[in-house]
């Protein structure tokens, strides 16, 4: 009674600082059944578990980091009583996987949900006890204590010692506080008196680090198993997972102990066990080992962990063991829990990235992942691309695109315009037309975009001769109907490295030879820039040829240039250009007349004047023009002698 009271204050005094409503209904009685009557079996069947939330699998699943959706998701689940089959079949519809880890990482999601957290718990232990370990017992344990359930915390820590588990000493300083707060001077001398009483060396915790240092001291022999057996541990898939551990880089010593406890009878290996192992020995210096154990393990239908896979790959990268990640990938592949499309990228850049380029390896890996439903994607083959760039190799990039081309239905549109621009703006010239014409080799034909973008990195590149032997190829593929932008880019390239004489040369060659249309931005800009680099004479030209493809003349930067330091005959070049009859209108002249006028240069209005047709030079506005700019200066002139 006094215990149920101290409950009731306790969760009242932690409902309030934590503003959650008190439910006075939850009581001390475990669900499914009492603590006390749990008996400590742990024979363990096969099991496989993926990682927490996550499988290698293509399909999508929680990730890791998603632990407070599993959490959500489980405290909707056991919100209340429900058949294990149905809450498999809502996990699963959840794609929630539930190990080892995820049970400890949930059950501390569920500390103030008791409810929940004893049928979460109680589903395990029914469904698959296995997945729980001292580490587990000790995480309900928490939770029940938290929750002030003391009478089911005392049943829980009875059955663990039956199975050889000891209380956390987190566990015990955080009950020590809650206990001493509430006034239960009992139950803290009763847990005092747990760990004072030495009881708890005889966790499987301390029994398994005895197995270590026995076998980590001794060579093995009979008198060494002996040793093992006196210490009457009761062996589980959890047992032999610390064992293994702690042998830590001793690998001998640890398959041989993982070899005796099937041999003689002690215990009987599941993939738990067989994935703890195979961590072990996946290092340099067991390599052969590890590899035996991976073929008894597919002998014996065990998968191999995707937490192994990632331990042991990750060793592999570290020691630059390129062809054993090859082959581990290989074997992972193979088995259920596939890994990642991601983990293919990374073995794919790591191989490409190593002192000698192995296309042999990196072909294995194409085969492996496609074969298994896979397909090759842009980004894909684009990480693989830079991780060459980024050590210096661009020039093998067809190399490898030439493998991988075999795996995917050739790089498709934006991709290959990037990977033609990227070579052709390094300075690839060679690299950049041979992609070009393994495309065409393969049966394909270069998209456009493709065409357009090898142009533009030519040009970026500087290489313009390149630029524009591409620009040709290019119209002789495809014609010069959708050739404007590419021109136009090609064009402004020779123009700003000071080259429009030979941009018009160009223009003028493939508007003749070619009849291509430029855009009327072309025009304008080789207008502007012939001026500027001394092509007056072909920028007169350009103005027939705007005519011819129906622009309007591009005359503004003309009127500019020759008002301010051309002749009179080039004004009257310039104004017979402008229209395909003799002259244009008398605007043309009067605002040539003006511009003359504007940069004062009267003598050589009066000379443009001159050399104009009769009907020009006796034009009113003409002769008013001049008339109103003789008086200004003869004003000008008095003022000045007054």
């Amino acid at each position: 009674m006094r215990q149920q009271q101290w409950r009731l204050l306790y969760l009242l005094r932690k409902t309030t600082t934590n503003h959650v409503l008190f439910n006075p209904n939850l009581h001390s009685n475990f669900s499914l059944r009492s603590f006390s009557s749990i008996q400590p079996s742990f024979k363990i069947p096969h099991f496989t578990p993926p990682h927490f939330s996550r499988t290698f699998s293509s399909d999508p699943v929680l990730q890791p980091n998603d632990s407070d959706n599993n959490h959500v998701v489980i405290s909707d689940i056991f919100s209340k009583p429900t058949q294990n089959d149905v809450v498999t079949s809502l996990l699963d519809s959840n794609r929630v996987s539930i190990n080892h880890d995820s049970v400890i990482q949930i059950l501390g999601k569920l500390d103030s949900n008791a409810d929940v957290a004893r049928r979460f718990f109680n589903w395990v232990l029914e469904t698959s006890p296995w997945r729980l370990s001292s580490k587990s017992y000790n995480a309900m344990l928490s939770v029940l204590g938290t929750n002030g359930l003391v009478n089911e915390f005392w049943d829980l820590v009875g059955v663990m010692k039956k199975k050889g588990f000891g209380v956390s000493n987190g566990v015990k300083v955080k009950m020590l506080d809650i206990f001493e707060k509430g006034g239960l001077v009992d139950d803290v001398l009763k847990l005092n008196a747990l760990f004072e009483s030495g009881s708890i060396d005889n966790s499987i915790e301390k029994k398994c680090l005895r197995v270590c240092r026995i076998v980590r001291r001794n060579v093995w022999d009979d008198d060494v198993e002996n040793q093992i057996k006196e210490l009457n541990v009761e062996w589980s898939g959890n047992a032999v997972k610390l064992v293994l551990k702690g042998l830590g880089s001793e690998t001998s010593k640890a398959l041989i102990f993982f070899r005796w406890l099937e041999e003689s009878g002690v215990f009987k290996h599941d993939g738990w066990t067989y994935n703890a192992m195979a961590r072990v020995l996946g290092r340099e210096d067991s390599i052969d080992r590890f590899w035996k154990l991976l073929g008894d393990m597919r002998d014996a239908r065990f998968d191999l962990e995707d937490k192994t896979f990632a331990i042991v790959l990750g060793r592999f990268y570290k020691r630059k063991m390129i062809k054993e990640a090859v082959e581990l990938y290989e074997f992972a592949m193979a088995s259920k829990n596939k890994p990642s499309r991601d983990i293919c990228t990374i073995i794919l850049k790591k191989i490409v990235v190593s002192k000698e380029l192995d296309l042999d390896l990196f072909s294995r890996v194409l085969k492996v992942f496609t074969e298994s439903g896979n397909v090759l994607t842009d980004s894909m083959v684009n990480a693989v691309l830079k991780s060459l760039t980024s050590v210096g190799k661009m020039g093998q990039w067809n190399k490898v695109l030439k493998v991988m081309e075999g795996y995917m239905l050739g790089a498709r549109g934006n991709l290959q315009g990037k990977i033609a621009y990227r070579l052709s703006a390094a300075g690839y010239k060679d690299e950049a037309s041979e992609f070009i014409g393994n495309i065409e080799a393969s049966g394909s034909i270069p998209e456009h975009k493709t065409w357009e973008s090898l142009v533009e990195g030519h040009c970026v590149a500087g290489n313009l001769d390149k630029a524009f032997a591409s620009f040709k190829e290019m119209i002789e593929k495809e014609g010069v109907a959708s050739a404007g932008l590419t021109f136009d880019v090609l064009m402004n390239s020779y123009c700003q490295l000071n080259k429009a004489i030979d941009a018009y040369k160009i223009l003028n060659e493939m508007v003749n030879e070619k009849e291509l249309k430029p855009r009327h931005s072309t025009y304008k800009l080789i207008v502007t820039k012939l001026l500027v680099q001394g092509g007056f004479a072909d920028a007169l030209n350009i103005l027939g040829l705007m005519r011819s493809h129906g622009f309007p003349p591009f005359t503004d930067p003309l009127f500019e240039h020759i008002s301010k330091s051309g002749s009179a005959d080039d004004a009257i070049l310039f104004v017979k250009a402008m229209t395909s009859h003799d002259f244009p209108s008398t605007s043309v002249f009067l605002r040539m007349f003006n511009a003359f006028f504007k940069h004062g240069r009267h003598d050589e209005a009066q000379n443009f004047l001159s050399k104009c047709p009769g009907h020009i030079r006796n034009n009113v506005d003409v002769l008013n023009l001049f008339f109103s700019m003789h008086s200004k200066d003869a004003a000008s002139s008095g003022m000045l002698a007054a």
